[in-house]
């Protein structure tokens, strides 16, 4: 079997899934890709409305943007891996106190895709800290937030409520955070449910 694999690798090499060139295998991303994901610092201050500070742990660009893109138009679930590690090695200790609550996509993406981006990055996050999972955040209505220019993001925000009683301290994630309008309506939803502190954390943040 070693020897089969060793060939299959030789003939067809693994892609990286940010810039699609050959990488070693077993790995998700090249070396080249690493390198300048490293290069990107992570962003912090305070959140918007409804949330108390906000954290992300690369501006949406190069190789970050690209891997937001692997995992929600190109389904490329290994680039979640890729993404949780980074968080879960940069972000303050502080930050991810608490329980950590995926902002959920609209139904009809969720469906599309055959999942949701921020409970995949949810999950591979958990695994890597000690952080608890609560998915929590229902979202209501079908509108979507992607190709809407900022002001009607703001004007336009989804809408959310919460299934059951909402942790007293939430750690909402997204894979990017833009606006924040989507970010300040989850809050909102958190905090009528009981919710005393909301942070957010997201991989990247467009600015």
């Amino acid at each position: 079997m070693g020897t089969l694999r060793t060939l299959s690798v030789a003939l067809a090499p693994p892609l990286c899934v940010a810039c699609r060139r050959g990488c070693e295998a077993d790995e998700i991303a090249c070396g080249r890709c690493r390198r300048q994901l490293g290069e990107l610092e992570p962003l912090s201050g305070r959140g918007p409305q409804g949330v108390d500070s906000a954290w992300s742990s690369a501006p949406h660009e190069g190789p970050a943007r690209e891997l937001v893109v692997a995992l929600k138009f190109r389904r490329l679930l290994p680039a979640a891996e890729l993404m949780a590690e980074r968080i879960a090695c940069l972000a303050p200790a502080s930050t991810l106190s608490g329980v950590l609550v995926p902002i959920p996509t609209a139904r009809g993406r969720a469906l599309g895709r055959g999942f949701d981006p921020a409970a995949v990055l949810a999950d591979a996050l958990a695994a890597r800290t000690a952080i608890r999972v609560e998915p929590c955040l229902e979202r209501r209505g079908r509108g979507r937030q992607v190709g809407r220019r900022r002001a009607e993001r703001l004007s336009r925000p989804p809408r959310f409520r919460v299934r059951g009683e909402a942790p007293a301290s939430a750690v909402v994630l997204d894979d990017v955070l833009t606006t924040g309008a989507t970010v300040s309506a989850a809050a909102r939803a958190l905090r009528e449910a009981g919710a005393v502190r909301v942070v957010a954390v997201g991989f990247c943040r467009r600015l």
